[in-house]
């Protein structure tokens, strides 16, 4: 069935690359800075105007998505960023992706774990059905990845029907996957990946990139034109 999608705001950084709605606002990260910004998400008004709650820094490196649970946030750095600015330290390395846990007040590194398998990473997801439990999308081998967090224990792989997986939102009947490229969003059976269901994302609006659920809805976020965009379910 035909959604309504509709580019809704501007982000507050050039290039958001992954986001999540929380009790707070929205928390959106940009993919050169590595920043993360927390906004208020009541009602943008017709110029997509929102307030900016607070800005902080991570040592987070070409990061590719956001998540939120546990409170804390979820980084994936998707490897080093040295294609726009030198290499630190804390970047990640090259084939190896790494997830960091990260303080939402300071953007202090709580913790790091490397992306099963190895390879990049665009995407992840705390699940709200199940705690202490991540969706990560583990781009080398074409798979949804869900890990506990405890132990960083692989607890369930399940196929993805195309590359390039990005943004990625679990809900009770499904889990809900971006695939950048294709520019469509599938809802994946959680036993056997199965294509449940689909939103075809037209060239004319924004490219789906990060992915989150928004009461009944779902926003993404394009990190080349720089809109967060709602798609009405």
């Amino acid at each position: 069935m035909a959604r309504k999608i509709e580019a809704w705001f501007r982000a507050p950084y050039s290039v958001p690359n992954g986001l999540q709605v929380t009790d707070e606002g929205l928390w959106i990260v940009d993919q050169i800075t590595d920043r993360v910004a927390l906004i208020e998400l009541e009602n943008p008004n017709e110029y997509g105007v929102t307030r900016l709650v607070r800005d902080i820094p991570t040592e987070s490196s070409n990061t590719s998505g956001l998540t939120f649970g546990g409170g804390t946030l979820w980084l994936a750095a998707n490897g080093p960023a040295t294609l726009w600015r030198l290499p630190r330290p804390t970047d990640a390395q090259a084939g190896t992706g790494e997830i960091l846990q990260v303080d939402p007040a300071s953007g202090a590194t709580l913790a790091r774990y490397p992306l099963p398998g190895g390879g990049g990473t665009h995407g992840l997801e705390y699940d709200r059905y199940e705690e202490g439990v991540l969706w990560l999308t583990t781009l080398k081998s074409q798979t949804l990845t869900k890990v506990r967090i405890a132990d960083w224990s692989v607890q369930q792989v399940l196929p993805l029907p195309y590359g390039r997986a990005h943004g990625v939102v679990r809900v009770a009947d499904g889990i809900w996957v971006v695939h950048t490229s294709e520019r469509t969003i599938v809802k994946l059976d959680l036993h056997d990946g199965r294509v449940l269901d689909r939103i075809d994302v037209p060239a004319s609006l924004p490219e789906p990139h990060g992915l989150s659920i928004f009461g009944q809805d779902l926003l993404y976020c394009d990190a080349t034109s720089g809109w967060v965009v709602r798609i009405w379910l």
